[in-house]
């Protein structure tokens, strides 16, 4: 197998047309092309109206040698890489006198779950909140009626917080061991529409992930693996600095030796409570802004010109950065085109945003977090002192909205005049229980305001618009990232003072969204289950 790279045709070929790329590049007969693969494909909309598919192929061809001898040299053609999956470490026949415990079931510790059981481990895992199906009624009512269930909503609960997102399973962290590869393929055996493993910004979208993360749960759990639903972690037993077990809120003490903490960026307790078992921990940089709505035809006209509407291109995103005069960084975060603004809080007397979006991404509007950069300088007073920073804006957001879960909000032409606003116009927002109009200014820190206000007439630049009067910005979104960091060792991944604790995810400030926290997942179940193996070795041994 070889691998074909910058593959380039125009938005409206044909399927033919690519077999005759392949064989006009590489110069050789059409018989001798066996068959091939798409093993991605991007797009190229530099120039709106001439815009153009970049495919990476694996090919079969009858002489792989003489054409790559043919072609050495050419980076565009090489061998295939092996892409698959191998197992590091499997359970010995002897069963372990304890199980591996995993807290959190977002997408680290989903994935740390099922390559421990994939591999004979069969692991506990510990979640707080509830089953997916009886979790989406819980967050339905925080949107409808304005009821939050602290222990069940978009940050508590099977899947995690990805669950309600757009899906995107795209990242740019270095994955020479093709993690992400493994990822992909467990989400298109779950359900995901295959397309997945090759489109170069794949998602996926909150309905499909649903049943996705319920026929994962159920692969766990034919394999030996035990989940407890509405299982909170209250304590941690620490002897020597090593983990000794957990304590569960219902009083449950349960003996670990090897624990995987992915407990998500909005575990404030459980953070709260790591931070007195005196697990290391370090304030890190995190983000905080607001959601902005525009049109989505809005987006696809700038983005993609005569060509905006083609199904084959969906709906238009975009990746925006500006740096304030004040030093500030401010970048659009989460973009999820045609889709919604969600309430994200999990604490009540808070009022957090998120944006969200369905597989088919056919909402009116599109929306992003602009978001500015902010870092422990901001907030002195130790770890946890980022979290304490969060929850002050969030209060203050509550606040703003009326104490009701309604969110504050403001036409985009009003925020840069620095006026009220009184009433929406053209773009209505789509924040549920509802947007209450008002001055956002005194929703975030004056540095913060200063600088969305400096931006967003420079991504006007870029995207024709963006600065629209009747543009809506809604607030808080402040969940952008973990603001600490549950620090490990870079070979071992276990805490770097508390043996057999493994941070992993976003939480503990190792990951950002679906795919990056759920390679985390897999990288710390590698480490964990290697380390059970030596520890079986040696109790063999003795």
């Amino acid at each position: 197998m070889l691998r074909l790279t910058e593959i380039r045709l125009p938005l409206d070929h044909e399927e033919a047309d690519l077999a005759a790329a392949i064989i006009a590049r590489l110069g050789i007969p059409a018989g001798e092309l066996k068959g091939y693969t798409i093993f991605r494909r991007g797009v190229d909309a530099r120039k709106s109206h001439a815009i153009v598919f970049i495919y990476t192929l694996e090919i079969e061809v009858a002489d792989e040698a003489g054409l790559l001898a043919r072609f050495a040299g050419d980076p565009h053609l090489k061998p295939a890489p092996d892409t698959s999956y191998h197992v590091v470490a499997r359970a010995p026949a002897t069963p372990l006198p304890l199980r591996p415990v995993i807290i959190g079931m977002g997408p680290s510790g989903l994935f740390a779950a099922l390559i421990l059981a994939q591999a004979g481990f069969k692991p506990l895992l510990l979640e707080r909140g509830k089953q997916v199906r009886e979790r989406t009624k819980d967050t339905f009512d925080l949107w409808r009626k304005g009821i939050l269930d602290p222990e069940s909503n978009v940050q508590f609960g099977e899947g995690g917080a990805g669950t309600f997102s757009d899906g995107k399973l795209h990242t740019q962290i270095k994955d020479p061991k093709h993690y992400g590869r493994k990822v992909l393929t467990e989400f298109v055996k779950a359900g995901a529409p295959a397309e997945i493993l090759y489109v170069s910004k794949p998602h996926i979208g909150t309905y499909k992930l649903v049943g996705m993360v319920e026929k994962m749960r159920a692969e766990i759990q034919a394999l030996g693996g035990e989940i407890r639903f509405r299982s909170r972690v209250e304590d941690i037993e620490i002897e020597n600095g090593a983990v000794r077990g957990v304590v569960l809120a219902n009083g449950e003490r349960i003996a670990a030796s090897h624990l995987v903490v992915a407990i998500g960026h909005s575990a404030r307790d459980t953070f709260e409570m790591l931070h007195r078992r005196g697990v290391f921990m370090e304030a890190k940089p995190f983000s905080i802004g607001l959601r902005i709505e525009h049109p989505q035809s809005l987006i696809d006209r700038s983005r993609h010109g005569k060509n905006a509407g083609n199904p084959l291109l969906g709906a238009a995103d975009y990746k925006l950065v500006h740096h304030a005069a004040n030093g500030r960084s401010v970048y659009s975060f989460c973009m999820c085109p045609g889709g919604t603004v969600v309430a994200a809080t999990s604490e009540p007397g808070r009022v957090v945003t998120n944006g969200m979006s369905q597989y088919s991404r056919k909402e009116r509007n599109a929306n992003s977090g602009i978001v500015v950069g902010i870092s422990p300088a901001d907030y002195p007073g130790g770890p946890l002192a980022g979290m304490e920073f969060q929850r002050f804006w969030e209060a203050r957001a509550f606040e703003l909205g009326g104490a009701n879960y309604q969110a504050p909000g403001q036409r985009v032409g009003d925020f840069l005049a620095g006026r009220p606003s009184t009433a929406w116009g053209s773009v209505k927002p789509s924040y549920t229980p509802g947007v209450h109009p008002c001055d956002l200014s005194q929703a975030l820190p004056d540095y913060v305001i200063a600088a969305i206000r400096e931006a967003l007439p420079a991504f006007a630049k870029q995207i024709k618009g963006f600065d629209l009067d009747d543009a809506v910005l809604t607030g808080i979104e402040s969940r952008t990232s973990s603001p600490l960091r549950i620090t490990r060792d870079d070979t071992t991944l276990q805490s770097v003072n508390t043996r057999g604790l493994y941070p992993t995810g976003e939480g503990a400030g190792y990951a950002g969204g679906i795919l990056s926290s759920a390679v985390d997942g897999i990288k710390v179940a590698e480490a964990l289950s290697l380390d059970l193996l030596a520890a079986a070795s040696r109790a063999q041994a003795s």
